[in-house]
């Protein structure tokens, strides 16, 4: 029998108005910092999360940086309600803006925050994001990415919920740009490390109440 799940399936197609909300488990977010950002370099840094959703990427992210501003264009309890596209956040209003954004605002997402962001961007996406003509034309070309970190274990997300015993067929890789960062672009393995960046309340019934 074919799996068709939301986690499994490799494509998805949300409507224009669907929040597409799929959110990051916590452990995806830590290996960002452990694997790919230096950890030692954000301790004094603010971080905006623009599409936080319930909140656990941002909780992750205070674990890391010192300042961590949040918002998202639903209301989910958790933040502001803002439209990260047209909200007027100054030029340079922080040192990085990391998200898992809506897949089919990506590069918007990914344009506005190099407005918004003075050291850097990191962006959740499926590794395929890569991929498309018009994407390379659009975004690639003239602003290629510092690190394409893909992840060796999947990271499984589930529309609307954590859910810590889904899996995926899809893959992901964080994309990072960093201000000063005059290499060619890096190919970076995230090693596995879900064992190790799992913490036990990651999925406990207080954060899963949040969705």
């Amino acid at each position: 029998m074919q799996n068709t799940s939301h986690a499994v399936m490799s494509q998805r197609v949300e409507p224009g108005d669907s929040a597409d909300d799929f959110p990051t488990p916590p452990w995806a977010t830590r290996a960002l910092l452990e694997h790919v950002i230096s950890k030692s370099a954000t301790r004094e840094m603010s971080c905006l999360e623009p599409a936080c959703g319930a909140g656990h990427m941002a909780r992750v992210l205070k674990e890391y940086f010192s300042d961590v501003r949040c918002a998202d264009a639903y209301d989910y309890g958790y933040a502001p309600v803002r439209d990260f596209l047209s909200y007027p956040h100054e030029t340079n209003a922080v040192d990085w803006v990391i998200t898992n954004p809506p897949f089919r605002l990506a590069e918007e997402f990914v344009a506005r925050s190099f407005e918004v962001a003075r050291r850097g961007v990191a962006v959740l996406v499926r590794s395929v994001f890569l991929e498309s003509v018009g994407r390379f034309n659009r975004l690639f070309d003239a602003h290629p990415p510092s690190k394409f970190a893909q992840f060796v274990e999947r990271v499984p997300m589930v529309k609307g919920r954590l859910d810590p015993k889904a899996s995926t067929a899809t893959g992901y890789a964080w994309l990072v740009w960093q201000h000063g960062f005059d290499d060619c672009p890096r190919l970076v393995w995230i090693p596995p490390c879900r064992r190790t960046l799992e913490k036990p309340n990651d999925y406990s019934n207080k954060q899963l109440s949040l969705i």
